[in-house]
């Protein structure tokens, strides 16, 4: 079986990310160094705001939105078929049941 990368921005939003593993274990090493790129990226963000901000109150005001923005993102491998679309798993809905008696017509207004 394949393995998908497949981000969740905010995590909640999926984004196809075409990136494909033979092995469950390839696809989290993935996932973890998206996850180390995301920190980095905000880790440099915090330096250089931390620098350049004039007031305190701003800087953490625009600390928490930077984190939220890029540390709210996660990935989760998913199954993926040999074609070129995921496997996509629904929960199956109980079928309604069959009855033997015909619904009943209302009758005609005069």
């Amino acid at each position: 079986m394949k393995w998908m990368l497949v981000v969740l921005i905010g995590g909640m939003t999926p984004v196809n990310t075409n990136l494909v593993f033979d092995k469950f274990s390839e696809c989290m090493a993935a996932e973890e160094q998206m996850r180390q790129h995301y920190a980095d990226a905000f880790d440099a963000w915090d330096r250089s705001a931390a620098a350049n901000v004039d007031r305190r109150r701003d800087y953490r005001r625009a600390r928490d939105m930077q984190a939220k923005r890029l540390l709210g993102n996660v990935g989760t491998c998913i199954p993926h078929a040999d074609g070129s679309q995921p496997q996509i798993v629904t929960p199956q809905q109980p079928a309604a049941p069959q009855t033997s008696q015909p619904t009943p017509q209302p009758s005609p207004r005069t």
